[in-house]
């Protein structure tokens, strides 16, 4: 809780450094309009939505670099049964989940039953999705639009985003699931110390494989909310890098890329970090070009400090 608590901390004086800038340069602070916090919510709930599933992966030990692939396969494939084929957004979309099943199960089986690394299970992944959303569609732009569907990623409810609000929804179910069940002690169990979970004769390629389920089913979900928000699919780009903006939040948020540590709570906060950082960069003008460098100190930094702590923490318990 200390890392969560730092990481807010973090974000409070991130938002007040950001408006006290706006109050010094124009006068006013824009960070609060209405437009503004809709808007971040709707990213805080795209990217939160995505950044849970790879904090997951991550607990188990594991790491899955499709996920911004399987978020513009899912985009891709909504718009075009809908465009082409003249299918219900809805119905595409309700098929499109049990894809991202068998994609989790496929990795699971990968790396559970021939031990492959999941650094090269998926990224095999990523390519491959990736090359199917471009050749299924002849890696041409699709535009859908519809009203009633664009109102799940536009859309808000008592004000609030409905994005954000499926992020909370997903929020509580994970975080019930990993305090206050089995299968959530296992998977914490199972990124600290593998070898010693099975030796216990517990099932560890069942409960990892559900991670990257897990993991998939987000990243549709947070692929069918694309593009619901933006009308559009550009099959060469949409969800491109996701992965890293994922890995980052989850990274922020106090998961250590070793395994075994994080909470749904603390992913979350990263997340908000991450998107709070990018209006930031917007509002006060600096050149997005930034944004890729911001990320690379994220992470760079999450993991040194993460190793800090570890050796802090052996010194410790040497002493």
């Amino acid at each position: 809780m200390k890392k969560v608590f730092g990481m807010i901390l973090l974000l409070v004086a991130l938002v007040v450094g950001i408006c006290i800038y706006q109050l010094s340069t124009s006068g006013n602070v824009a960070f609060f309009t209405h437009i503004n916090m809709s808007n971040l919510g709707q990213r805080i709930g795209m990217l939160g939505i995505y950044a849970l599933g790879a904090g997951i992966v991550i607990l188990s030990g594991g790491i899955d670099l499709s996920i911004g692939s399987v978020v513009g396969m899912s985009a891709v494939l909504v718009a075009l049964f809908t465009i082409r084929y003249n299918v219900s957004p809805w119905l595409v979309s309700a098929c499109v989940i049990p894809l991202c099943v068998l994609l989790g199960l496929w990795h699971g089986f990968l790396v559970g039953r021939f031990n492959l690394q999941p650094f090269i299970v998926t990224l095999s992944s990523l390519l491959l999705i990736r090359g199917l959303a471009r050749g299924i569609s002849g890696s041409q732009s699709i535009t859908l639009q519809n009203p009633g569907f664009s109102k799940l990623g536009n859309g808000a409810l008592l004000g609030i985003p409905i994005p954000l609000l499926i992020l909370g929804g997903i929020a509580l179910i994970l975080s019930f699931i990993m305090n206050f069940t089995v299968y959530g002690r296992y998977l914490y169990a199972i990124g600290r110390n593998r070898e010693a979970v099975r030796y216990s004769g517990i099932k560890v390629n069942r409960i990892q494989t559900l991670s990257y389920v897990i993991c998939a089913v987000l990243a549709g979900i947070a692929g069918i909310l694309e593009i619901s928000y933006t009308g559009d699919v550009q099959p060469a780009n949409s969800g491109l890098m996701y992965e890293m903006w994922a890995i980052a939040a989850a990274v922020l948020g106090g998961c250590s890329l070793r395994g075994g540590e994080g909470s749904v709570l603390g992913i979350i906060v990263g997340t908000a970090i991450i998107r709070v950082m990018d209006n930031g960069i917007n509002l006060l003008g600096i050149p997005s070009d930034w944004q890729w460098a911001v990320v690379g100190v994220v992470i760079i930094g999450g993991v040194i400090a993460d190793a800090a702590h570890k050796i802090r923490t052996a010194s410790k318990a040497r002493a």
